[in-house]
């Protein structure tokens, strides 16, 4: 029989307001569950008959600060590829206060479990001249392939702590960069020094239990072995909660979570 458990927490950071690019897009699902390969030796196997999943919604209360308008005039190219009024979105609330672009992990609680290598490449795409999407998720050793659909330089500064930075050039239209992360690392922040308005952000992890949560706030993390853990919503102003979960044998353990701004 499945069972739900329901948690809820709140937090108040202070709040530091910036001129930041958003995306608004989320990120590709993982593209492996860590379902079916065997484990090397010694480690924990996962019974995919007695997974759980840890499922929830991500919420914003109070008003958030008013989104800054990106001023795209210092290169006439971008500004005929994104016509009209632009502006960041730091902030994606939806109805009901549900916040977007809020990174979801698993932090603690899978020691001595082997996972699969990841397979399939996740995209970063710089699209009138913005980072699509704006938070993404990838696995160590994954593809990571970032592409240049605009008619204009742009360039990939990514600036880790835990992983090699990199910065690479990419003036054409329809080039496309591949990178990968030996280190887990949450978040990894990208930047264009040509277009200082564009950023983004990666969540490296070493497992397959992450999500980006979309305009609606929900995120869900299937397969998960029955256990205790820690899970982590990371926003990029709001800055990190953390919350202790339990999921039962085949159960579904449901959380809530609220950050606030006054």
């Amino acid at each position: 029989m499945n069972t739900r458990r329901l948690l809820t927490f709140v937090g108040v950071p202070t709040l530091a307001v910036a001129m930041a690019c958003g995306g608004g897009g989320e990120t590709p699902a993982p593209a492996d569950t860590a379902a079916t390969a065997p484990a090397a030796s010694g480690a924990k196997s996962l019974d995919a008959a007695t997974a759980g999943t840890i499922a929830g919604r991500v919420t914003l209360t109070g008003t958030p600060p008013e989104e800054q308008v990106i001023r795209m005039n210092a290169d006439p190219v971008c500004m005929r590829e994104a016509p009209g009024s632009q502006r960041t979105e730091v902030f994606l609330v939806g109805e009901g206060g549900t916040l977007g672009n809020a990174f979801v992990y698993i932090k603690d609680g899978l020691d001595g479990f082997d996972f699969p290598a990841a397979t399939g490449t996740i995209t970063l795409n710089q699209q009138g001249c913005r980072y699509l999407p704006h938070v993404i998720g990838i696995r160590t050793g994954q593809a990571l392939e970032i592409v240049n659909s605009d008619p204009t330089l742009h360039n990939i500064h990514a600036i880790p702590a835990n992983n090699p930075e990199f910065n690479t050039g990419q003036p054409i239209q329809g080039m496309k960069t591949q990178q990968t992360f030996a280190n887990s690392e949450v978040m990894v922040p990208f930047k264009c020094d040509v277009h200082s308005w564009m950023n983004a952000y990666a969540g490296v992890v070493d497992h397959p239990y992450f999500a980006v949560t979309g305009a609606d706030g929900t995120f869900s993390l299937a397969n998960v072995p029955p256990g205790a853990y820690t899970i982590e919503v990371w926003h990029e102003k709001l800055g990190t909660q953390t919350q202790s979960v339990t999921v039962d044998a085949s159960g579904t353990a449901d959380v809530a979570i609220a950050f606030t701004v006054s």
